[in-house]
C-alpha cells in the first residue's frame, strides 16, 4: 500500500516562494519514477514535474526555471520548491508515484490528497 502525503502548501503573495513537501511509505516501484501535478476548479490534472529514479527531471514548460523537484530518498521525501508565484500557480497539488518502462514516464498511478496554493 502506497502512502503519499503532502505538506507546505499555503497562502503566498505573487512573486513569493513555497516548498512543497512529500512524505512516501509503502510499496516501491522499481524504476519508479515520481512527480507534482495540479489540478485548478474545473480543469483536468496535468502534471508540472517528475524526477525517476536516476534523478533525471523534467518540467512543464510554465514552470521551467521557477520550479525545483528534489528527491530526499534517505527520508523518503519529494519536494518542490516553487519561486516567483504567479496566480495561474493557485491550485491544488498532489504528489504522485509511479514508474518508468522503456523510457516511458507513468509517474501517476499513486496519488496524494493534495495540498492547496493559493497565490494572490
Amino acid at each position: 500500500h502506497v502512502q503519499l502525503v503532502e505538506s507546505g502548501g499555503g497562502s503566498v503573495q505573487a512573486g513569493g516562494s513555497l516548498r512543497l513537501s512529500c512524505a512516501a511509505s509503502g510499496y516501491i516501484y522499481s524504476r519508479r519514477c515520481m512527480g507534482w501535478f495540479r489540478q485548478a476548479p474545473g480543469k483536468e490534472r496535468e502534471g508540472d514535474a517528475v524526477v525517476d529514479f536516476a534523478g533525471s527531471t523534467r518540467y512543464t514548460d510554465s514552470v521551467k526555471g521557477r520550479f525545483t523537484i528534489s528527491e530526499d530518498n534517505a527520508k523518503n521525501t519529494l519536494n518542490l520548491q516553487m519561486n516567483s508565484l504567479k496566480t495561474e500557480d493557485t491550485v491544488m497539488y498532489y504528489c504522485t508515484r509511479g514508474a518508468t518502462t522503456n523510457g516511458e514516464y507513468v509517474c501517476s498511478i499513486d496519488w496524494g490528497q493534495g495540498t492547496q496554493v493559493t497565490v494572490s
